[in-house]
């Protein structure tokens, strides 16, 4: 147990160190995300209009299967989906003996909540806005904890069916059914 060992093991619990404080970047998939159309999910609120038709113009659920309940025709895929998609499949089914020529608009109403977790004032589930970064939603969970590591956050998030982790600096913008997590700073 030389100097040499003594020196071998310093520099690899530096090197450990820096790898568990240092900014790891996401996937590039993390973010290309972003630019993507939406893709609805289970949890999210849908305003669907037929227009002249105003007893199925309502907002549905998408619940926990990914599906919609929609009168008349009954469960509609949407999980995975566009806006634009939902509208083509519930207007192809009302096409199917319910109505001549459907005009169906879908957009979302109501976005599935993003959770706040780890080193701050208040942890939770909150509702998501559009254009929301990562530090508007700690502010909105509270704030910072002091014991909190402020530069960069680990954030969950599903793509494609995928379940991603990425660290992103706090200014990096945010996806409906993220889950934020502030790491405890080291010193």
């Amino acid at each position: 147990m030389g100097k040499p060992f003594q020196f071998a093991v310093g520099v690899m619990a530096l090197a450990l160190l820096a790898g568990c404080t240092g900014y790891r970047p996401p996937p590039p998939a993390f973010h290309e995300a972003l630019y993507q159309p939406y893709l609805i999910g289970a949890g999210d609120q849908l305003r669907i209009t037929v227009l002249g038709q105003g007893e199925l113009t309502n907002s549905y659920s998408v619940d926990q299967s990914g599906n919609v309940a929609f009168p008349i025709v009954g469960s509609v895929p949407a999980r995975g989906r566009t806006a634009a998609q939902i509208e083509k499949t519930i207007a192809q089914k009302l096409r199917g003996g319910y109505l001549r020529d459907p005009d169906v608009t879908v957009e979302v109403a109501q976005y599935r909540p993003i959770f706040v977790m780890g080193e701050v004032g208040e942890p939770g589930q909150y509702s998501f806005v559009p254009g929301m970064t990562v530090q508007k939603a700690i502010a909105v969970g509270g704030g910072f904890t002091p014991r909190a590591e402020q530069a960069n956050v680990d954030v969950t998030r599903e793509i494609n069916g995928e379940v991603m982790t990425g660290r992103v600096f706090i200014s990096d913008p945010l996806m409906p059914g993220d889950t934020i997590y502030v790491r405890e700073r080291l010193f």
